[in-house]
């Protein structure tokens, strides 16, 4: 009887050995970094790393962008308040009276002689910079 437990005993380790030796070369290529999830988990991990980096950077840029967006639409703004305020202004100037084309000389006449007309003042004026400031 002791026999025979002996040999249930060593075939039983033999089995567990065997069993051991299998899990253990399952689990090497499971971790192998060029074919296995190990591989797969690093890489992934690295371009986690990379994402992370350029939506970092994507993020600044925005940022930026925003800020000076947002420059411009205050500009933009004040611009148009300005523009508004001239066209009012423009409603309260006088007519000026259109001037007659001229007419060439040979369908005038000798005794008539073309009168000059004068330039139009202009409406608007640029003003210097340390005026358009304040």
């Amino acid at each position: 009887m002791d026999l025979v437990a002996d040999i249930l005993l060593v075939s039983g380790a033999l089995g567990a050995g065997v069993y051991c030796f299998v899990l253990a070369r399952r689990l090497a290529r499971f971790n192998d970094l060029e074919n296995g999830v190990g591989g797969a988990v690093a890489i992934l991990s690295a371009q986690v790393d990379d994402l992370t980096k350029t939506l970092a950077a994507a993020r600044q840029t925005a940022t930026a962008s925003t800020q000076s967006l947002d420059g411009l639409t205050d500009r933009a703004e004040n611009v148009a308040k300005r523009l508004e305020l001239m066209v009012a202004s423009m409603h309260d100037l006088p007519e000026q009276p259109r001037a007659q084309p001229v007419q060439p000389q040979a369908q005038q006449g000798a005794a008539t002689a073309p009168a000059a007309v004068p330039a139009p003042e202009p409406v608007f004026m640029r003003r210097p910079v340390e005026e358009r400031t304040q």
